[in-house]
């Protein structure tokens, strides 16, 4: 679970410049009287040092474990630092074999004049807990922390699960002075590696020879040598080990910006897959897999590919259903999806297994995404449609980093034409054939097929969802608006409109409203379409403003835009290392009218324009002309993906200036 190792995403990090003399319990006095970050002077704590260190051994029984030690040292500038004393370690178990995790060496220093005092963590300061029947988190609690303290810690993970290294991050909330991580690889075990390229991390190996004493009770050695004579084996083993150093100073916070995915989908870090195994005298294991192999595991999954098969708990329901309906594709499509989603309750389980099985989960019309979808899939393909499920990890979950089925937790129905592909998920009440909830669009997915084939697919949506909105507004002469606004919601603005709207108090919503529309007063609000989902959602209502334009002397001066008028360029940062995310491609569209007061005249008005970047990525087109007593606008501001790669951001940066800019330019009108 990709969500739990993401925890120590923040544990994992350490400090100092002077790196290479740092060890536990040498806290100096410059440190506890440093009194905020040298680079980072508003973080709350920084991590001055850590250290890791990821090494083979054998366990008791003979067989090889990896052993993970780490060494951390933090500084506490301000009291909203003291959570950073509160340190969690998750560790897996499954069936006999678990996970360890012991912590040793925590202790929080302070000064007291120019004396260091110590406090040991004490054993009521430690504590476990499930998180799930498999994961667990060790937790400590640091004693005596306050603003100045410097607290340190050590923890040592030992796991029996080779198929992969501990995931090693580089850079998490806090600043980080120094930090430092080895492996070292046994020549028997090969490994693929993924380094993370956020940040510059320097790289060193070497080869070295190691000799090891194991022992073992079992029949089988741990070195893969099996005996039928000795109950008790020890002997020593000789072999070479590849050694990588990863290293890195002075690594800022990792800061989350406007229109990310998943931060900590952008954090440095290096990860390891086992790929195979080699020992002398054995034949070579294969591990890591292709496609191909992962699909045929999947399907052969009796709570995946199994469950497709089942059909008997709702044949004589979907005859029933497919011979009251008109049967052309989209309407078959369409019958079927709202027939599961209208009868089926969502559980909140997230993975693409089946739990309870879809038979069980259609008769209690409740079910985790796979026994929902899977049943949607099932039905789609007893009516002659060519459905497929298609696994997904979802936005939460992170990235897709290796051919491992592991990194999937979601998965969705797929109809394949020659028109491509058309996504199905019947968890979401708001939903509609074609449309993914925003939890599942992470960029792409994998259908696999009844024939076992598999290919990536695609999921970030093409087709622009339009929000359109009309505005009859009057003017008055003391600077305040009045007036009507419809809006129109399509695709997916109307389906983020009912997921937010539909699970709110209308009181709060309008209260929410107002204060979007520059605390305006709102009345006469009509919603329509709200639940007829394949038509857009349109909302209607009256708005005052007494404070909708400036009246200076004998002149007003008047946003053309209004109360949609951009505050500021969302983008700030100089440079971006990551994707830009705006999740679904967009048009907005404003026709606003504004009729001028009595006594006045337009003295000027801004200029109609229109902005775009290169390849029409995104454009604003402004139009605006004087009729009669009116000022009347059409302003579409597009945005024409769903993902942006950060070598746009530099074009995408200036666009933005350029339509804050536009949309802040003021109509001006005088006194006659």
């Amino acid at each position: 679970m990709k969500n739990i190792s993401l925890l120590i995403a923040f544990l994992l990090l350490s400090l100092n410049t002077f790196a290479q003399k740092f060890e536990l319990g040498k806290v100096s006095v410059d440190e506890l009287k440093e009194t905020s970050h040298k680079t980072d002077p508003s973080a709350p704590a920084a991590i001055l040092y850590k250290k890791g260190f990821t090494r083979f051994d054998f366990n008791n029984s003979g067989d090889w474990i990896i052993v993970t030690d780490v060494e951390v040292r933090v500084k506490i500038y301000t009291k909203e630092g003291y959570s950073y004393a509160n340190v969690e370690v998750p560790y897996y178990t499954k069936g006999m074999d678990k996970e360890e995790v012991v912590f040793t060496d925590a202790v929080t220093y302070n000064l007291d004049g120019n004396k260091i005092e110590k406090t040991k963590l004490k054993n009521e300061g430690e504590f476990k807990e499930d998180y799930t029947v498999n994961w667990h988190i060790k937790k400590i609690t640091l004693p005596a922390v306050k603003e100045g303290s410097v607290i340190e810690y050590h923890y040592q993970i030992r796991s029996p699960f080779k198929r992969s290294i501990p995931t090693w991050y580089f850079q998490g909330k806090l600043p980080i002075n120094n930090i430092k991580y080895t492996v070292k690889i046994p020549q028997y075990f090969i490994y693929n590696r993924i380094l993370s390229p956020y940040i510059p991390i320097k790289e060193e190996e070497d080869t070295s020879k190691e000799t090891k004493v194991f022992s073992s009770s079992n029949t089988k050695g741990g070195y893969g040598r099996k005996s039928s004579v000795l109950k008790n084996e020890v002997g020593t083993v000789t072999y070479y080990e590849i050694e990588k150093t990863y290293s890195t100073e002075n690594v800022p916070a990792l800061q989350d910006e406007h229109y990310v995915d998943n931060i900590e989908n952008y954090l440095s870090f290096v990860k390891h897959e086992l790929s195979k195994t080699h020992f002398p005298n054995q034949q070579e294991k294969k591990y890591a897999s292709d496609w191909d192999a992962i699909v045929k595991t999947i399907y052969n999954d009796e709570n995946f590919g199994r469950e497709l098969d089942e059909k008997d708990y709702f044949e004589d329901d979907i005859k029933t259903l497919i011979n009251e309906t008109n049967t052309t594709r989209g309407e078959l499509i369409t019958t079927i999806y709202n027939y599961v989603r209208d009868r089926m309750a969502f559980n909140e389980q997230y993975r693409y297994e089946c739990v309870d099985g879809v038979k069980k989960a259609y008769e209690s019309k409740t079910g985790n995404v796979a026994e929902i979808n899977l049943m949607l899939v099932a039905m789609l393909r007893y009516a002659g449609l060519n459905a497929n499920p298609v696994l997904l990890s979802t936005r939460a979950n992170g990235h897709v980093s290796f051919v491992n089925r592991t990194e999937f937790n979601y998965v969705v129905a797929g109809l394949e034409s020659q028109n491509g592909i058309m996504f199905l998920d019947a968890t979401s009440k708001n939903g509609v054939p074609g449309l993914l909830p925003i939890r599942a669009l992470n960029v792409t997915g994998r259908v696999i097929r009844e024939n076992l084939s598999s290919a990536q697919v695609l999921v970030t949506p093409v087709i622009n969802s339009v929000e359109n909105t009309v505005v009859m507004a009057n003017l008055n002469s003391n600077g305040s608006i009045d007036g009507q606004i419809r809006v129109q919601y399509f695709d997916y603005n109307a389906y983020v409109f009912r997921e937010a709207y539909l699970n709110v108090n209308q009181d709060n919503y309008l209260s929410g409203l107002e204060k979007k529309l520059g605390n305006a007063i709102v009345s006469d609000y009509k919603l329509t379409n709200d639940k007829e989902y394949d038509k857009p959602i349109i909302e209607g209502f009256s708005f005052q403003n007494n404070a909708g334009a400036d009246v200076i002397g004998d002149k007003i001066y008047l946003s053309p835009m209004l109360f949609y008028t951009m505050k500021e360029n969302p983008f700030k940062q100089e440079k971006r290392a990551y994707p830009v995310d705006f999740i679904y491609p967009r048009q907005d569209r404003y026709n606003i009218s504004i009729t001028i007061p009595d006594g006045y005249e337009v003295e000027s008005l801004p200029e109609s324009a229109t902005v775009a970047m290169d390849g029409n990525i995104c454009t604003f087109r402004f139009n605006i002309a004087q009729r009669g007593n009116q000022i009347q606008m059409v302003i579409n501001n597009d945005i024409n993906v769903g993902r942006l790669n950060p070598e746009y951001y530099s074009d995408l940066k200036s666009f933005f200036n350029d339509v804050f800019v536009k949309q802040n330019e003021k109509i001006v009108l005088k006194k006659v």
